[in-house]
């Protein structure tokens, strides 16, 4: 709970897309704010437009939360001034590293802005932080031949992964890959890779307990990664 309000959690559909009708079901009157991820973490798949607007129908505020958007390029900003109930979030933890920061930013329909104004605290960003943003928009560039450079590794990886033929990998659009593996063998196969010194991310929960999140790495990362999967598969 926050604030008196209570989180209702809509699970994906088994193949990790988005279940509209699902959220549609859920709302009610008391229902405040849709939030929906693109790209979506864990999965690294992204909303479409369509899906957006189905929402964007209901009435209710959608807030949909770009994280990762600079390692897509796909995003909902440029509607948001068309709609009185969307909203777009953005960060600068992943694509500039800030995430020890906590500085981001929201594409917001003017009243929405000016409520938001109203209620935040005084001191919501550190001097830390904005030194940290401005840092990072002088040097932009470098930042997004970073991106870029992931972007690439991401794809490379992908087919590195898919090429093991054991382990199912979900294209991506984030800094990371899902990967389904056989029945039962998430757990182990994320254990034998902290022995070898190299730490992936598994989900103990229902419809991720098969699944291993990779991030994306530097080329000798993948090629590390692809040769302690060979070993301990």
């Amino acid at each position: 709970d926050v604030c008196g309000g209570r989180v209702v959690d809509v699970p994906r559909t088994e193949d990790f897309t988005l279940d509209v009708d699902g959220i549609k079901r859920a709302l009610t009157g008391r229902t405040k704010v849709i939030f929906v991820a693109s790209p979506n973490n864990p999965t690294g798949g992204i909303v479409t437009e369509k899906e957006v607007m189905e929402l964007v129908d209901t009435g209710k505020i959608v807030a949909v939360d770009e994280a990762y958007f600079e390692f897509s390029n796909v995003t909902m900003a440029n509607l948001v001034p068309g709609y009185h109930n969307l909203i777009v979030l953005r960060t600068f933890s992943k694509w500039a590293g800030l995430a020890g920061l906590r500085i981001g930013y929201g594409i917001f329909p003017i009243e929405i802005a000016k409520y938001l104004m109203k209620i935040k605290q005084p001191y919501n960003a550190s001097a830390t932080a904005q030194v940290g943003v401005l840092a990072s928009l002088a040097d932009i560039e470098y930042l997004r031949a970073n991106v870029a450079r992931i972007v690439m590794e991401r794809e490379r990886l992908f087919g590195k992964l898919k090429g093991l033929g054991w382990l199912k990998p979900y294209p991506s659009q984030g800094n990371f890959i899902l990967c389904s593996l056989p029945a039962g063998k998430a757990e182990e196969v994320w254990q034998q890779l902290r022995k070898k010194g190299i730490f992936v991310r598994y989900f103990d929960t229902p419809l991720l307990k098969d699944c291993l999140r990779i991030s994306v790495g530097r080329p000798e990362d993948t090629d590390a990664l692809v040769k302690a999967l060979k070993e301990v598969k």
